[in-house]
């Protein structure tokens, strides 16, 4: 299929941005969100970004990049080039993370996946009930917070692996008044209630992986000019996160418009992860671009 021509908006147009992570082919749930961000923009005269979220640099691979662009040229979507890397901008990360530490916002938080994992769980055999995130995660233990200086000094110097983690308390008195974000999605709409606490001390930076998907996603939309974030309902709880990270950051609030999600005969929202259907696989087996459409209700 010949690829629809170059948007020709002017640079102060509205500004959108559909942003995959290369460490899997494209399913459905991708198409409806790509559809999406190009119909909005070409609604209002806007411009469409592609960013590659690929700071998972372990899975995150060249030829799954190539393969995100094939589909969404066979798709006919018209992204602006040249295409942005989250790998290629770590140093504008760490940098957000050294203005957060310079606030002392941010500690090393020293405990693995599986010591939170055992403590939780010893904790709710006694009857205790953890708190969890939106997502139903457990949140991260507190105590690291208040290290002394040469406790944490020497935890540094040992303890190879570690994340660095945002003081949610210290940031929300740092920031005081009330949060919310404009909301134009498929769920609740209008002015929304940001509730960062809920999502405890959030990690900005794994010894793993440079930066986090909060603090990277936030730094993005501010640095390509993001006005519209269309994006899943799956995220929608995550914009708290990051309307805290903007405004501790000093960074634009974009609208945020949080789409319905395309579930599998299960019920579940499709994932990567899972193997749901690529549409290479459905571009393979004859379906075509408006076949698509018409799969996720476009």
């Amino acid at each position: 299929m010949t690829e629809r021509p170059r948007q020709t908006a002017s640079p102060d147009a509205p500004v959108f941005r559909f942003a995959p992570s290369p460490n899997g082919r494209l399913h459905l749930g991708h198409a409806l969100s790509a559809l999406l961000n190009a119909q909005m923009a070409e609604s209002i005269g806007g411009r469409l970004l592609l960013r590659i979220e690929d700071i998972d640099l372990t899975r995150c691979t060249p030829e799954l990049e190539q393969a995100i662009i094939d589909d969404l040229t066979w798709l006919g979507i018209p992204f602006e080039r040249p295409v942005r890397r989250q790998s290629e901008h770590f140093a504008l990360y760490r940098e957000a993370l050294d203005r957060l530490q310079a606030m002392g916002l941010v500690y090393p938080a020293f405990l693995t996946r599986g010591e939170v994992k055992a403590r939780v769980s010893a904790f709710e055999r006694e009857g205790g009930l953890w708190p969890r995130d939106p997502d139903g995660a457990p949140l991260y233990p507190t105590e690291e917070r208040s290290l002394g200086e040469a406790e944490r000094s020497e935890k540094l110097a040992n303890i190879e692996r570690h994340a660095w983690r945002l003081d949610i308390d210290k940031a929300l008195h740092v920031v005081g008044a009330r949060l919310t974000w404009q909301e134009t999605g498929d769920g609740p709409q209008g002015e929304m209630p940001a509730d960062p606490a809920a999502w405890g001390d959030v990690v900005l930076w794994r010894s793993d992986a440079p930066s986090s998907y909060h603090l990277a996603v936030t730094v993005d939309d501010a640095a390509q000019g993001v006005t519209h974030v269309v994006r899943g309902l799956d995220l929608f709880h995550a914009t708290s996160v990051h309307r805290l990270l903007q405004t501790l950051l000093g960074l634009p609030q974009p609208v945020y418009h949080h789409h319905r999600l395309v579930l599998g005969p299960d019920g579940r929202k499709l994932s990567k992860s899972h193997g749901d259907t690529a549409l290479s696989a459905l571009r393979a087996e004859g379906k075509t671009p408006s076949d698509i459409r018409a799969m996720v209700g476009i």
